[in-house]
């Protein structure tokens, strides 16, 4: 592998609330996934998050979402697929103007939470999700789990499409993320992400229960809101350098 990309959840603050330290993460990242204002993020918020991306040399994605800021975009929503459409292109949209406006662009698209999640096995949401972004943006790439119904939905759409791997979030025997409403699904101990980053370098990870399975990943996301954020993606970013691997946004 001579190099893979690192991407993080950014762009999360709201009002008086702060969320994660974006200008720190992306001194170890190269993409940013930016909330476009459905989970979280505010216009002002967004806008210097760009700002800050843009200076630091990192690839602004959308990071759209269901429309649930009481729940961060964490919970199933059962949308009707054309208010589904609606709602990412708005999203898409409004991320691209303020990015626009801090002298950047969009360049590609991420599901956020529970949207992410559902559209790995919920063919209708699926096919909204890859809809909307042909129909807006059929230049950007979107960012899936491998073998997802998403990844198949986007390809059919005549999308291109990236797939990625998770440092901080533990993985079911089936290749998907464990649930966060169950015990040791997001990863803390850093000597154990580290380990977890090099398997996925060889294309792999290990399951909860113990069992190998085989991966394949041309990203590593290191969430910008979990706690330790920062360090972890500091050496996360040390871990891929120091196995002779570069760091290159795929955008």
């Amino acid at each position: 592998m001579a190099s893979i990309d690192l991407n993080s959840d950014v762009g999360e603050s709201y009002g008086n609330w702060t969320f994660g330290d974006d200008a720190a993460i992306f001194e170890s990242v190269s993409s940013a996934n930016v909330a476009c204002g459905f989970h979280a993020g505010d216009p002002s918020g967004i806008r210097a998050t760009c700002e800050a991306a843009a200076a630091a040399g990192v690839v602004i994605g959308a990071h759209p979402a269901y429309r649930d800021l009481a729940g961060f975009g964490r919970r199933f929503m059962d949308v009707a697929p054309k208010e589904l459409i609606d709602d990412v292109i708005y999203q898409i949209g409004a991320l691209e103007a303020l990015a626009r406006s801090a002298g950047t662009e969009v360049r590609y698209v991420k599901p956020h939470g529970a949207l992410y999640n559902t559209i790995v096995h919920h063919e209708t949401q699926a096919k909204a999700v890859a809809k909307a972004v042909a129909e807006v943006a059929p230049g950007l790439p979107l960012l899936v789990l491998p073998n997802s119904e998403i990844q198949r939905a986007a390809e059919a759409a005549g999308l291109r499409t990236v797939t990625e791997a998770f440092a901080d979030r533990a993985y079911t025997p089936e290749g998907t993320l464990v649930s966060r409403r169950e015990p040791g699904s997001v990863l803390h101990d850093l000597d154990g992400i580290v380990e977890h980053v090099l398997r996925i370098l060889d294309g792999k990870v290990q399951a909860i229960d113990g069992s190998i399975v085989r991966i394949a990943a041309d990203s590593i996301c290191v969430h910008g809101d979990t706690p330790g954020a920062v360090a972890m993606a500091a050496r996360v970013r040390a871990a891929v350098a120091e196995a002779g691997v570069g760091i290159a946004s795929f955008a």
